[in-house]
């Protein structure tokens, strides 16, 4: 089995109106979630290759989940992936090498949001991500065991739907 993990950045700031896009960096509420998000992941089996947007907001949410990766195979900053076209996302899968069995694809919306549903046929999860796949939240998707290169629409399940609020509301006493 492979296994595409997408992590959308957390909450930029939009204190700069006059800041290019690309350089708009993490808001508070950003960097709380993002360490949230770091928290969770530090739980989990983490992918072998991380794959990262050129975006400051990308990769400072980076930055703060890449300690609780453990130890990933690779972890590259491309700036192709600074994109809101997911056809961007799905062709850099398909040029992974087939021993990289896990990629985690740290990058924007709607290109990510649009990835997940594209190659998810079905999981219980899939109608909460079509609603909403919030800053700072983590989809992971189960593929089969075939070339990287044959990727196609619908041969994933959803198997991972986080979010830093559910996360932060399982943390709360009851």
């Amino acid at each position: 089995m492979r296994q595409v993990w997408l992590l959308r950045h957390a909450k930029s700031s939009w204190d700069d109106p006059d800041l290019p896009d690309e350089d708009r960096p993490l808001a508070p509420r950003g960097v709380r979630d993002a360490a949230t998000m770091a928290s969770y992941l530090s739980s989990v089996d983490t992918p072998l290759l991380v794959l990262c947007s050129a975006g400051l907001r990308a990769r400072q949410t980076l930055a703060a989940v890449l300690p609780s990766l453990g130890a990933p195979l690779e972890v590259t900053v491309e700036p192709e992936l600074y994109t809101f076209d997911s056809s961007v996302l799905v062709e850099q899968l398909r040029r992974l090498d087939d021993g990289v069995a896990s990629v985690m694809l740290v990058g924007h919306n709607p290109a990510l949001e649009e990835l997940a549903r594209w190659l998810s046929a079905d999981g219980e999860l899939l109608a909460r991500l079509e609603t909403k796949f919030p800053t700072a939240a983590l989809a992971t998707i189960d593929l089969p065991d075939a070339p990287w290169s044959s990727l196609s629409e619908g041969v994933g399940t959803l198997s991972r739907f986080v979010v830093p609020k559910d996360l932060a509301n399982r943390a709360r006493p009851v």
